[in-house]
């Protein structure tokens, strides 16, 4: 099966056209770089995203911005917003601090992105 993806992987965005047979990247065409034939293999077989978020803190009216400590698979997204949108945190919360641990079980921890006293 032939796919056509833009690389994100550095400014010059190659429009790459790869090749999959049997689950596996067969070939890349079209990239400039080596990363270019990483993202691609990544990209077409297992796709991973950073989930981003906020969530509401009690006593704060700002909500606290939270993130995937790592990509997760691209269909654990829903799964994972489902989870965060259950949060309700009290402060102290430290910049770096794991909210969720493991999250659909995926191995990777929801953490804080800022700290809230």
């Amino acid at each position: 099966m032939e796919q056509l993806i833009t690389c994100i992987n550095c400014p010059v965005g190659c429009r790459m056209t790869v090749n999959v047979e049997n689950g596996k990247v067969v070939s890349v065409t079209g990239n400039s770089c080596k990363r270019g034939i990483t993202y691609a293999a990544q990209e077409c077989v297992a796709p991973m995203r950073m989930v981003t978020a906020v969530v509401p803190v009690k006593g704060r009216r700002l909500p606290l911005s939270v993130k995937t400590r790592a990509p997760i698979p691209k269909g654990s997204i829903t799964a994972c917003m489902h989870e965060i949108m259950a949060l309700r945190l009290s402060p102290p919360v430290r910049m770096g601090d794991s909210v969720i641990a493991d999250v659909c079980g995926t191995g990777v921890d929801v953490i804080a992105t800022k700290t809230v006293d």
